[in-house]
């Protein structure tokens, strides 16, 4: 049979303190840090047309030290170089915020262009 603690006396024993680099680590899986920049390329992208692919992202992970790649699908006519600039703002502050990475390289890559207003509406424009 185990032996069960009551708790008795086990206060009166002081408490025992680990150094920091003794204490373990936290990890963050490459996949959350890929969920993370692809929801932060959501927000950044704003409305969509209705056939428009959601961004999605890959990541590198290497410590702290993070490089994102973004695919996203954009309407257009529309300021792609701006659009693209918001994109890799975003993911760097949210990335930041939430995992506590660095990340010094964002890629984005237009993946589709929807043509919006346009006769035909709808229609995609890949490479």
């Amino acid at each position: 049979m185990t032996p069960v603690s009551t708790g008795a006396g086990e206060l009166d024993r002081p408490l025992t303190v680990v150094p920091p680099g003794e204490r373990g680590a936290t990890s963050i899986a490459d996949r959350v840090v890929a969920k993370i920049a692809s929801q932060a390329a959501r927000e950044a992208v704003g409305t969509l047309p209705p056939d428009a692919d959601r961004p999605s992202a890959s990541v590198t992970v290497h410590h702290d030290v993070v490089h994102v790649r973004v695919h996203v699908e954009l309407d257009y006519p529309c300021d792609i170089g701006d659009r693209c600039r918001s994109v890799r703002r975003r993911v760097v502050e949210r990335v930041g915020e939430l995992v506590g990475m660095q990340v010094p390289e964002v890629v984005v890559q237009v993946e589709g262009l929807h043509l919006a207003g346009a006769p035909g509406a709808g229609k995609r424009r890949t490479r």
